[in-house]
């Protein structure tokens, strides 16, 4: 990225609805937003870059390239961004104001909306008035819409026992029209769990099983006939637990359809939640069965048996944060009298590098809290009075900017009036005013310049604030603590000899700019 040139940044965004449309595909926006990009003057030389989200609902910011294209507009290294439409970059019209009236004017960056015919360099004192929230909230209400006419054509699809999911449970293959058919092979491994589970035999027991037979896992197996959906690379040959009690709780073995079991949580969003089970849509005698309906029902009186309905989930300090540095499982915390982590996943192969490995709860936060009471202290023991010379001399230069240009304004004002009684010549006037042009352009640049610095350091000051205000947390405590794990850590790996790795949210909280990995044996 050369910052000698003018930097555009074209942002492209296709949602699954949109590709049913040609105008709306990724080529037919790249080519308009390119045309226009090229087509701009008065900017110098450009430089193009290119943002592309493709299949991300426009509902919310949690897409990949534009979180990519903002956190460049934060570090002032784009000039300007040009999209399609506003619906392009976003459809929340709270969010879009957002972006439109506060941060891009704050970095000093210019936004261009194509088909909405708005451009913020003709906005210098407002923000494009009703007309264009108007057009933020066509287009939020639109995508809702949308969405809740799609959800609504798809529970009368299901009602009717017309919709097929795109994937198939393991022991299931996709036949003719979509429907269910049973894959022998994958079949045969079902069945095989039902039986171990009838004759006594826990999940993990089951799992031992079916290591011992090397019986490949569901990934695995899908992974050997050409679908690569699943990552396969952590598994080693290993069904998980739940993957076990998974199949032995899915009621569609006993040809049951069972549709609509979770709803996503917002419109737009990517989380969902489970769905009380009088929501459900079930189509029995749907497809072949794989278990009888009498031996399901055996086996969920076995599993209600087993559990534990009263059972409460306590909560530790590090819940799901500790994971096994090998093969990257989530390590499993034994509730003994003296808690420990242990990777379970390795139980079944004493060849594993990571078999056996455990580490007690206590130690393990104890190492945590030390690294970050060490770092705390580091933060805190800093000098914390901030030099304020640079920020002053800034603040001076700008008000001294402002001054000379207001000046320049007055002195431009005068030529002319001058020449209107004939003071002076047109020649006279021309040049003039051609000099005091070339004054005001540099005072701008100076000025833009101060500005840029003061935001900078102002920013830099509430970072520094926020950073110094955690380490004081830090200090507060006595030990590790709920609130503190989920500040300061992402995720922790256990190496063997007590190694760890750790993965830090905050930035700068161990001196380094991003997220950090820090390396202790202890």
């Amino acid at each position: 990225m050369d910052k000698d040139k003018y930097v555009i940044a074209l942002y492209i965004r296709l949602s699954l609805e949109d590709s049913k449309y040609d105008s709306m595909s990724i080529d037919n926006q790249r080519i308009a937003l390119r045309e226009y990009a090229e087509s701009l003057s008065g900017v110098g030389d450009i430089e193009i870059l290119e943002f592309v989200d493709n299949g991300y609902s426009g509902t919310n910011f949690e897409r990949p390239a534009v979180q990519e294209l903002l956190e460049l507009v934060r570090e002032y290294k784009i000039d300007c961004v040009i999209v399609k439409d506003f619906s392009r970059f976003g459809r929340n019209s709270i969010e879009m104001g957002y972006f439109i009236e506060q941060v891009f004017p704050l970095f000093r960056t210019r936004f261009i909306s194509i088909g909405d015919g708005y451009d913020s360099i003709n906005y210098k004192e407002d923000t494009g008035g009703i007309e264009v929230a108007f057009k933020y909230i066509i287009g939020e209400y639109y995508s809702k819409d949308l969405s809740e006419k799609s959800k609504s054509a798809k529970y009368a699809k299901m009602r009717r026992g017309e919709y097929r999911c795109k994937t198939c449970p393991y022991g299931y293959k996709s036949g003719k029209d979509k429907q269910m058919e049973i894959d022998d092979e994958a079949a045969e491994i079902v069945k095989m769990i039902f039986d171990l589970s009838l004759a006594g035999k826990t999940a993990y027991q089951i799992v031992e099983t079916l290591y011992n037979k090397k019986i490949p896992t569901p990934g695995e197996y899908k992974a050997a006939r050409g679908n690569t959906a699943h990552d396969t690379t952590k598994t080693n040959g290993i069904w998980q637990r739940a993957t076990v009690l998974r199949i032995l709780e899915d009621e569609r073995y006993t040809g049951t359809y069972i549709l609509g079991k979770r709803t996503v949580k917002e419109i737009g969003g990517n989380k969902s939640r489970l769905k009380d089970k009088s929501e459900w849509f079930t189509i029995p005698d749907s497809h072949p069965a794989i278990i009888s309906k009498e031996t399901y029902d055996k086996v969920q009186s076995k599993l209600r048996h087993c559990k534990n309905d009263k059972k409460v989930f306590k909560e530790y300090p590090l819940r799901s944060k500790a994971f096994c540095g090998c093969c990257e499982h989530a390590l499993y915390r034994l509730p003994k009298k003296e808690p420990v982590f242990t990777c379970k996943h390795s139980r079944v192969d004493a060849s594993l590098e990571c078999h056996g490995l455990q580490i007690a709860e206590s130690e393990l936060e104890e190492l945590l809290f030390r690294v970050i009471s060490k770092q705390a202290e580091i933060i805190l023991s800093l000098d914390n009075v901030v030099n304020l010379n640079e920020y002053d001399v800034s603040l001076a230069k700008n008000a001294e900017y402002e001054k000379q240009l207001r000046a320049l304004g007055d002195q431009k004002r005068g030529l002319y009036e001058r020449f209107l009684s004939q003071d002076i010549s047109l020649e006279e006037y021309k040049a003039a005013k051609a000099a005091c042009d070339d004054d005001i352009e540099n005072l701008n640049r100076l000025s833009a310049s101060a500005a840029t610095s003061i935001t900078q350091f102002r920013m830099d000051s509430t970072e520094r604030s926020k950073i110094q205000t955690l380490a004081r947390d830090v200090k507060s405590e006595s030990k590790l603590t709920r609130p503190l794990v989920e500040k300061l850590i992402d995720k922790v790996r256990i190496f063997p000899g007590n190694r760890i790795e750790v993965d830090w949210k905050i930035k700068d909280f161990c001196g380094i700019i991003g997220r950090n990995k820090l390396a202790a044996n202890f």
